[in-house]
C-alpha cells in the first residue's frame, strides 16, 4: 500500500517500480549508497587518467620517490638501533593514530610511514586531473581514503604497538573484553535494541526535563510551552524550529547544557516545535506540509497565547532553512508577525554545502528516492551511516579499536544518547529538500515557489543572527556565513569553536570554547569570510549570553509571564513536556 502512495508523488515520474524495487534492495546492501554513483565516479577519473600520459609519468616518479624516502628513512632506523630521527611524513592533523612513542619503534615506525606516504599520493593521484569534474574527483578521493583507512596498521592488533604491549600487559583480557563488547553490540543491532549505556537517559527523566506544557498538537509536531522562572520576561516570545533529522532536546539537553532553561531563567518565554518521527503514512508530507503545519501552524499558537507581540523566530539546521523560506513567504505576503530570526547551524545557500556533498548528486538521489519509495521513509540507520562514513576514522575504526580490540566500553554520555536517539525523514519531503534545495539552491537562485507565487531571501528585513560552527563538517561555517550576502537587513554572525552540536551546546563557564562575533549593518561593505577570521577578536566562553543579549536589544521593557496555553481560544495544555511524539521510535 506505502508503494502506491509513494508513487503518485512528481519524484518518481518516469520509474518503472521493478527498477525502484531493485535498488530499494541494493540499498539495503550499500548502505544507502548508489553503485552507479560511484560507478561514474571513477569511471571519469580513470578514463581521463588513462588518456593523460604526463600525469602517469608524473604519478610514477612520485611513488619512486617517496620509496626512496621511505629505504632512506628504514636506513636511519637500521643505523640507530630501530628508530629514525625525522620521520619522512607527519600525520595530517587532527589525526592522533600515530602520536603515542610506541609508534616511533621499529617496525611500526615503517608501518605508519608507508600508511601515511601511500595516504599521500592517493591524494595527489585523485586531484587535479584535468576534466575530471570536481564533484567525481572529491568522490573518488574520498573512497580511496575510506579504504585507506580500512588497511591503517592502527586497525590491527599485530601492526599496532600499543595493542601489542596492552595485550601482553593484561594477558589478552582485553581482548576477552572486547568480544564479550563486540556480542552485545551484534545482539542489540539484531534484536533493534538501544546501543549500551542508553539505559542511563531517560527523555522526561534526566534528558528534556525543563518544565513545561504541550499547548497545541497537529498530525506533524507538537508545541511545547515552557514555564517561566522569573517575576518578569521580556514581552516578545522565542519560537525554536529545530531541524526534524534531529529529537528536538538537543537544546534542552540536561539542566547546565540546555538552551532552553538558560533562555527561560534570562527572562524569555520559550516555544519550542517537537517534530514527529515520520511513519509510511507519512510519505507523502512535503516541505510544503512542514512548512504549513510546522512554523505557521506553530506561529499562529504563539500568537494567540502571547497576542500582540511578534516573535523572535529560531531555526537550528534544517530547521533553519524551513524558517528562512518561512520567513520570506510571510515578507512576500506582508505579513510582519516575527521581530527577529536567528539560525543556529543553517544553511540557506547550498553552493557550498561541505562534505555531505560527497554523497548528493542526481545518480544517488535517485537511488535514495527508490529507497525511500520502498519504505515511505529515509531510516535513521541510512542516515546514520553517512554521517559516519565523513568521519570514519574516528566514527568506525578508532571505536572498533578502542571497544573490541582495547575492550574499553567509552561512557555513554548525554550528547551521545541524544544522537543515538535517531529519527526518519518522510519520502517527499527530504527528496524536495535534496532536489529543490541541495541540488539546485532553488531559493538563492529565485526559482522556488510557495503557494505559486516565488520567495527572495533578500525580501526578508527583520535583523538576523547567525551561528556557525568551526568545525561543522554538515553546514560549513563559510556556508551559513554567505547569509552576510544575502540579506537585505542587519546580521550579526557568531562563529564558535566545536562541531555542529556540540559548538551549539556550549553553555556558559565551558571550559574550550571561544567564539568572535560581528554586526554588519545593512548599509556597512560586506566582509569576506576570510577577513572575518583575521579581524573580528576573539572571545573566551559561551556565545549564549552574546545572543541573549542581542535577543533583549530586540525586545521590549519586561512584562508578567503569559500563562501557559489560552483555553479560551483552543490552546490549552493537554499533558507535561517532554509530551508524546518525542517518545516515538
Amino acid at each position: 500500500m506505502t508503494r502506491e502512495v509513494v508513487e503518485s508523488s512528481d519524484t518518481g515520474r518516469g520509474a518503472h517500480p521493478f527498477d525502484r524495487l531493485m535498488h530499494a534492495s541494493m540499498g539495503r546492501i550499500t548502505g544507502g549508497l548508489s553503485p552507479a554513483a560511484l560507478g561514474l565516479a571513477y569511471a571519469d577519473w580513470a578514463i581521463h587518467m588513462s588518456i593523460s600520459p604526463g600525469r602517469q609519468v608524473e604519478l610514477v616518479e612520485k611513488a619512486w620517490r617517496k620509496a626512496t624516502r621511505l629505504s632512506l628513512y628504514a636506513m636511519r632506523c637500521a643505523a640507530n638501533g630501530g628508530e629514525g630521527h625525522t620521520p619522512c611524513i607527519e600525520p595530517l592533523p587532527g589525526d592522533s593514530r600515530f602520536t603515542a612513542p610506541e609508534w616511533q619503534r621499529w617496525p611500526f615506525n615503517l608501518y605508519y610511514q608507508s600508511f601515511l606516504l601511500t595516504q599521500q599520493w592517493w591524494h595527489v593521484a585523485t586531484k587535479d586531473v584535468r576534466g575530471v569534474e570536481t564533484h567525481h574527483e572529491d568522490v573518488v578521493n574520498f573512497v580511496g581514503r575510506q579504504i585507506l583507512d580500512i588497511l591503517s596498521p592502527a586497525n590491527y592488533l599485530w601492526t599496532n604497538p600499543e595493542l601489542l604491549e596492552q595485550t601482553a600487559r593484561e594477558g589478552g583480557t582485553n581482548l576477552y573484553r572486547g568480544m564479550r563488547n563486540w556480542f552485545d553490540d551484534a545482539s542489540r543491532r539484531i534484536q533493534k535494541q538501544p546501543p549500551a549505556g542508553m539505559d542511563n537517559w531517560q527523555v522526561g527523566e534526566n534528558l528534556a526535563i525543563t518544565p513545561g506544557k504541550v499547548v497545541y498538537s497537529n498530525r506533524l509536531i507538537e508545541l511545547i510551552q515552557y514555564e517561566p522562572t522569573t517575576e518578569r520576561v521580556h514581552p516578545e516570545p522565542v519560537l525554536i524550529v529545530p531541524a526534524w533529522i534531529m529529537k528536538y532536546y538537543i537544546l534542552d539537553l540536561r539542566p547546565g547544557k540546555s538552551l532552553v532553561e538558560y533562555l527561560v531563567n534570562q527572562g524569555h518565554t520559550v516555544f519550542m516545535i517537537s517534530w514527529k518521527n515520520p511513519t509510511a503514512e507519512d510519505a507523502e508530507l512535503g516541505m510544503a506540509a512542514y512548512r504549513r503545519l510546522g512554523i505557521m501552524a506553530a506561529l499562529r499558537a504563539v500568537n494567540t497565547i502571547v497576542p500582540e507581540q511578534k516573535v523572535h523566530a529560531t531555526g537550528y539546521c534544517l530547521g533553519g532553512t524551513l524558517l528562512m523560506l518561512a520567513a520570506a513567504a510571510m515578507a512576500r505576503d506582508g505579513d510582519d508577525r516575527l521581530a527577529s530570526i536567528t539560525l543556529f547551524a543553517a544553511q540557506t545557500d547550498f553552493t557550498e554545502p561541505g562534505e555531505l556533498d560527497l554523497f548528493i548528486d542526481d545518480s544517488q538521489v535517485t537511488f535514495l528516492e527508490d529507497m525511500m519509495w520502498h519504505s515511505g521513509v529515509l531510516s535513521s540507520d541510512q542516515m546514520a551511516g553517512a554521517f559516519q562514513l565523513l568521519r570514519s576514522k574516528d566514527l568506525v575504526w578508532s571505536r572498533m579499536v578502542r571497544e573490541y580490540l582495547m575492550g574499553e566500553r567509552g561512557e555513554m554520555i548525554d550528547l551521545m544518547a541524544w544522537n543515538a536517539d535517531a529519527t526518519r525523514l518522510p519520502y517527499r519531503m527530504h527528496s524536495e529538500y535534496l532536489r529543490q534545495l541541495f541540488l539546485n539552491n532553488d531559493f538563492v537562485e529565485e526559482r522556488y515557489d510557495v503557494d505559486g507565487q516565488p520567495i527572495h531571501p533578500w525580501d526578508i528585513r527583520v535583523p538576523i543572527f547567525a551561528v556557525g560552527t568551526t568545525k561543522d563538517h554538515i553546514a560549513p561555517w563559510k556556508s551559513v556565513y554567505k547569509i552576510n550576502r544575502l540579506a537585505r537587513t542587519d546580521v550579526t554572525f557568531a562563529l564558535t569553536t566545536g562541531g555542529h552540536n556540540a559548538g551549539i551546546v556550549t553553555p556558559p563557564g565551558h571550559p574550550r570554547r571561544t567564539y568572535q562575533v560581528h554586526c554588519r549593518k545593512v548599509r556597512d561593505p560586506y566582509m569576506a569570510p576570510d577577513d572575518f577570521i583575521a579581524e573580528v577578536p576573539s572571545k573566551k566562553g559561551s556565545w549564549w549570553p552574546e545572543w541573549h543579549r542581542w535577543l533583549a536589544r530586540h525586545s521590549g521593557n519586561k512584562v508578567k509571564p503569559p500563562q501557559m496555553g489560552a483555553d479560551a481560544r483552543g490552546y490549552r495544555p493537554q499533558r507535561n513536556a517532554p509530551g508524546k511524539y518525542v517518545l516515538m521510535d
